[in-house]
């Protein structure tokens, strides 16, 4: 509703209300309202949960708590296959199909080298998805020094995360719904998983298809989030461990409390980079670090209060 009610056009609770229910669609109060905020809104809000859940399954994959949806080179491989798409003059979907390609082509990659010999281990396939990682930064930082000055500006917002694209808020909402009801329905999994390999493992459970399992979830997850908004960093990484602070580790709790966590954070950023700076906007990736780390800061000493 804050959200709702935030811009250059000003509404109050009850203008919101009452043009949900008015059928009259010519007003420029409805407009804004239906065609520009409520689908900014929704999608910023699907995007800010998928990244929160698969930066908790990448956290159980990996076994780290550093892990992010971004660390195994996904949003490199994106922004390296947008971007070149940008400077071949291209404009319009084929960029965000070129990031989608780049990004599944990018974590495919990964997936191959880190089975390579046939040991696979989250060790493993962390040092290969940053080695990866590593080399699309490069290659990003070499198209951004080849491109024309006049792209410049575009490709470095699309870089820092930007929500325009609001045609996939409903494709969004059903991926986030149906992702965060599989994790859901494995948050058994996930537990045993957090505690250690050898002992899921003698508990019976088969750790190789899990391993795939989640780590197909969380590439299908951060592909769909680059390729409509760029790379957003911060959500992915911060909401897991916020979301542990308050609500535990068991994920039948941790899961809808990261979505909804990551879901708000993203769509409170999107809120500000819009109406702090009108007309113009602010990168939300660099928002959501701003708003995320005093809360996670302050939740961190509360936490240490209560023990």
């Amino acid at each position: 509703m804050f959200a709702l009610k935030s811009g250059s056009v000003h509404l109050t609770v009850n203008d919101i209300l009452g043009l949900f229910k008015s059928r009259q669609s010519n007003s420029l109060e409805q407009s804004v309202l239906v065609q520009l905020r409520l689908p900014r809104i929704l999608t910023s809000f699907a995007l800010g949960g998928l990244l929160a859940l698969s930066g908790v399954l990448m956290q159980v994959l990996l076994r780290n708590p550093l892990a992010d949806p971004y660390i195994l080179g996904s949003s490199g491989g994106a922004a390296a296959a947008a971007l070149f798409a940008m400077l071949m003059g291209i404009s319009g979907w084929p960029i965000e199909l070129a990031a989608a390609v780049g990004a599944f082509t990018t974590v495919l990659l990964v997936f191959a080298l880190a089975h390579a010999e046939g040991s696979w281990s989250p060790t493993r396939l962390l040092l290969t998805g940053v080695v990866i990682a590593a080399g699309t930064s490069a290659l990003v930082s070499l198209l951004l020094a080849l491109g024309d000055e006049a792209k410049l500006r575009g490709m470095l917002f699309w870089l820092m995360g930007e929500i325009s694209n609001t045609r996939r808020a409903l494709p969004l909402w059903l991926l986030m719904i149906s992702t965060g009801s599989l994790s859901y329905l494995l948050a058994r999994h996930l537990n045993l998983m957090t505690r250690g390999e050898l002992q899921a493992h003698n508990l019976g459970m088969n750790i190789k298809q899990i391993r795939i399992g989640l780590f197909a979830i969380s590439a299908l997850i951060t592909a769909a989030a680059v390729t409509t908004a760029g790379s957003i960093g911060f959500v992915g990484l911060i909401i897991p461990h916020l979301a542990r602070l308050l609500v535990g580790a068991d994920h039948r709790r941790l899961v809808p409390a990261a979505i909804l966590m990551g879901g708000s954070l993203l769509t409170l950023a999107d809120t500000a980079a819009r109406t702090l700076f009108a007309p113009r906007q602010l990168p939300v990736g660099a928002l959501t670090a701003l708003l995320g780390v005093p809360i996670f800061i302050a939740l961190m000493f509360k936490h240490q209060q209560r023990r």
